[in-house]
């Protein structure tokens, strides 16, 4: 039995859930989220508590039962407190600033980068330091992701937009001299 499926997922005050067939629409003070659900995962409302029962102990329904346990828990947390990443710019001239809802990134390019966050997440720019958040876990990820592929943090002297817990291991770098 999955360990993460089999856990019961408990609704705070002020979340509603309601399941149909084939998806779980979660509304919580900071907004909706759709769930998306697998026809055979049995997912039930009860007590303030959502549980995900699985048909059988095929090798699919043991993959999804926990996946569709995640996902629902995901949406509570999200529309209850929502999620946020942060990133950290490390270099000599790069910055971050909100321009006209655009994030303008200035990361050692020719040109200046403008960002469009997606529908639904905000992105606070403090110079060196981004933060993203949103409702719905995975976009916040891909966002954040999608910011730091501008420039990853390179390996001799660390400068590029990196997650702010990131650690990136140095190199040494190429020493002069001892030739033939």
């Amino acid at each position: 039995m999955s360990r993460i499926g089999k856990k019961e997922i408990s609704i705070p005050d002020g979340v509603d859930v309601a399941v149909k067939s084939g998806s779980a629409v979660v509304k919580g003070p900071k907004g909706e989220l759709n769930v998306n659900l697998h026809p055979d995962m049995a997912v039930a409302v009860k007590d303030k508590l959502i549980s995900v029962k699985r048909p059988s102990d095929s090798r699919t329904h043991r993959s999804l039962h926990g996946t569709t346990r995640m996902l629902l828990s995901n949406a509570v947390t999200g529309v209850s407190q929502g999620f946020e990443k942060e990133l950290k710019i490390i270099g000599v001239g790069f910055q971050a600033q909100m321009k006209n809802d655009m994030l303008l990134l200035q990361l050692g390019y020719s040109h200046d980068i403008y960002f469009a966050p997606p529908e639904g997440i905000t992105i606070e720019a403090k110079r060196t330091e981004i933060k993203i958040s949103g409702i719905d876990k995975q976009v916040v990820g891909e966002v954040a992701a999608k910011i730091r592929s501008f420039r990853k943090p390179e390996p001799y002297k660390g400068k590029g937009v990196r997650y702010k817990e990131e650690y990136v291991r140095s190199k040494q770098g190429k020493t002069v001299g001892g030739g033939a």
